[in-house]
């Protein structure tokens, strides 16, 4: 058993590599790779996988990942000020597309309780696809993202009763009585309240227990746990796992360990959620689609034109911007996963013709595979169905834009936007010099591209993302990270299409200075060799040293390459801490808010929310895709702001809520 389950995955991964490949080649999203592989490798096509249990729970965990890493965006605070899209516009929307479809099902001679199940299930979206579809893009903070956000958080809490519905009917085949559904009501309660309360009273302190450890293992394996348990919890309760992994994400976002969380899940989350895309892709039984292509066809168009009428027309109500509302409802048109899990219960009783479920799978399916290419396309079909010429470019564009028009001039390459790198970038800034750094943490790169900041997500050893990022342009190349080996490479895929251009490394201390210096770095700065030299400089001078001798001094050690400084006596032990981020809770760092309708902030100014002076200040607002540094505390707050804040994590987290707290 286990020989053929391992066999599968290894089938899985082939079939992975070989079509990501070539969907990378051909610019498209990596989530229509997914879908493709499980319909061609799945138990309706070449039947080289079937779809069975272990894959499914392996995806569904996956899943499970990707709401507990939302979860981390939306703090209860933030939820709160969301109330509106999440009750009233997520709310509705359910409501009429369970009205639209059921009633659709209930006129072809569905019973009530099927036909509302049916309804249900159409009128869920995939929130896999949206959410990973908006982050690539790097959207999720705009109005559409967030509107389409709030619809998916309530289809989630809607899934519950609708799956218990679902259940009772492939068991008796009865619809069940008003007080069978108050009970379920009841229970979905008391599970959030638990969950809630538990969650809020035990996580914080678990999590400051585990970081006294200092190990980034047991951090990890915490985390898995916490967000295993908390789907294990309302599965059990009757809800569905990726509600649980939900609430545990946006409890954790309430702590100062959100940043360090996200990054030790999302190896995790990206591997099972592409075997989640896969397990979809093995639903779509293409036999039934050749055989009832017509009939699939329309049942697609229905699905996505109801949505989109449906969603546009509610979105329109809340906002009035009928962009912003056509742009939300293509977002969610497509079906969705949960809608999968309503219709599969539906095959196992009578309740329903086992062909129509299974033409309702297809078309869900193929809608799937629509998704990615509807998320992407959004705002141009948008403005298609307005007739309208193509909108201005998005701040993302015009970042984009702005970014490589920097790169044909003169500029100082960052390779690493860390806390060194983001120093010297301050200094450049003050002192007019123009700069574009490179990152390898997504997360960094995205709150840096929100604060307004030319940071670009790129692997710096590549000559093509060197070319891409103007090297040629350059005046001094800055490796600002403490990874000494990739620092060599990086030093030698600059010389070999520049060998004149200054390249500075800052290393820890000089294990590799030698290498650094064969590959061609013009200075290699130790940042304890450095540290060294400052203290001695202060040291010197309140020993009434001239000034002019204590420079001498410090550069004649900087000549003999830190000779004098390389003998020490090491300690006993030399113990690593646990993390850069988890390891630096209590300094102060730069973090990035956004405020949504609704917010605490929106209409007050920095000096009223107190943020003028104190523990976390205000370093910057970017309205509009123009920043503002140090603003004035007479600045009044507006919707969709971008608050840059400077202070630490549990500062931080108390303002945030704060400020978004209606």
């Amino acid at each position: 058993m286990a020989h053929d389950f391992l066999s599968q995955i290894l089938i899985l991964l082939a079939g992975s590599l070989l079509v990501l490949s070539l969907v990378r080649r051909f610019k498209l999203p990596p989530i229509l790779g997914y879908l493709l592989v499980g319909m061609v490798l799945g138990p309706h096509a070449l039947g080289l996988v079937p779809n069975d249990t272990p894959v499914q729970v392996l995806a569904e965990i996956g899943v499970v990942f990707l709401v507990f890493t939302l979860g981390l965006e939306f703090s209860l605070a933030r939820m709160v000020a969301m109330k509106s899209e999440v009750l009233g516009i997520g709310g509705l929307q359910v409501l009429l597309c369970c009205l639209a479809f059921g009633g659709m099902a209930f006129a072809f001679g569905v019973n009530a309780g099927a036909a509302v199940v049916i309804g249900g299930a159409l009128a869920m979206s995939s929130t896999a696809i949206v959410l990973r579809q908006l982050g690539d893009q790097m959207e999720l903070t705009r109005t559409h993202a967030r509107l389409a956000v709030g619809i998916l958080l309530f289809q989630d809490l809607a899934f519950a009763p609708l799956l218990a519905l679902a259940t009772a009917l492939s068991v008796t085949g009865q619809v069940p009585g008003p007080l069978w559904l108050l009970g379920m009501a009841g229970r979905g309660l008391v599970a959030l309240v638990v969950v809630l309360l538990v969650g809020r009273w035990l996580l914080r302190p678990l999590f400051r227990e585990i970081s006294h450890h200092r190990s980034t293992e047991i951090f990890t394996l915490t985390v898995l746990f916490v967000s295993l348990l908390a789907a294990w919890a309302t599965d059990r309760m009757g809800l569905s796992m990726a509600l649980g992994g939900f609430l545990a994400g946006m409890l954790l976002a309430e702590t100062e360990f959100r940043h360090q969380t996200e990054a030790v899940i999302k190896p995790f989350q990206d591997i099972l959620l592409g075997l989640f895309f896969v397990s979809v892709g093995m639903l779509l039984d293409l036999r039934l689609l050749l055989t009832q292509l017509p009939l699939v066809l329309l049942l697609i168009a229905a699905l996505l034109l109801t949505k989109t009428v449906i969603v546009a027309l509610v979105v329109r109500w809340f906002v009035p911007n009928n962009r912003k509302a056509l742009r939300t409802a293509v977002t969610v048109s497509m079906g969705g996963e949960f809608g999968f899990a309503l219709l599969t219960l539906l095959l196992r009783g009578d309740a329903v013709d086992d062909r129509l479920v299974q033409v309702l799978l297809t078309a869900v399916a193929l809608s799937l595979l629509l998704g990615p290419l509807l998320v992407r396309y959004n705002g141009r079909i948008a403005d298609r169905i307005l007739r309208r010429p193509p909108a201005q470019p998005s701040e993302l564009a015009l970042e984009t834009a702005a970014t490589r028009e920097i790169t044909r001039r003169e500029h100082v390459m960052i390779c690493g936007f860390g806390r060194v790198g983001q120093n010297l970038a301050r200094v450049l800034e003050r002192r007019g010099f123009e700069f574009v750094a490179l990152d390898f943490d997504p997360f960094r790169v995205r709150e840096a591209r929100m604060a307004g900041e030319p940071v670009v997500y790129g692997d710096a050893t590549h000559p093509d993302v060197l070319r891409a990022l103007g090297l040629e342009h350059a005046s001094v190349v800055v490796i600002s990270f403490d990874e000494p080996a990739t620092a060599v490479r990086i030093v030698r895929a600059v010389r070999r299409l520049r060998t004149e251009v200054p390249v500075l490394v800052r290393t820890e201390d000089d294990k590799f200075l030698e290498p650094l210096q064969a590959a061609g770095a013009t200075e290699v700065v130790p940042g304890v060799f450095e540290t060294s030299l400052a203290l001695v400089s202060h040291v010197l001078l309140l020993l009434r040293v001239p000034p002019a001798e204590v420079l001498e001094t410090t550069e004649q050690i900087r000549h003999e390459r830190y000779t004098i400084l390389r003998s020490f006596f090491r300690r006993r032990e030399d113990r690593a801490p646990l993390d850069s981020e988890d390891d630096r809770q209590d300094r102060q760092q730069l973090y990035t808010v956004v405020l949504p309708p609704g917010a605490r902030g929106v209409g007050q100014t920095i000096r009223e929310l107190g943020l003028e002076r104190g523990p976390v200040t205000v370093n910057a607002i970017r309205r509009e895709a123009i920043t503002g540094r140090d603003p004035d505390p007479e600045t009044r707050l507006k919707v969709g702001d971008v608050l840059v804040l400077w202070g630490r994590p549990e500062d931080v987290e108390q303002v945030e809520s704060r400020l978004l707290m209606g």
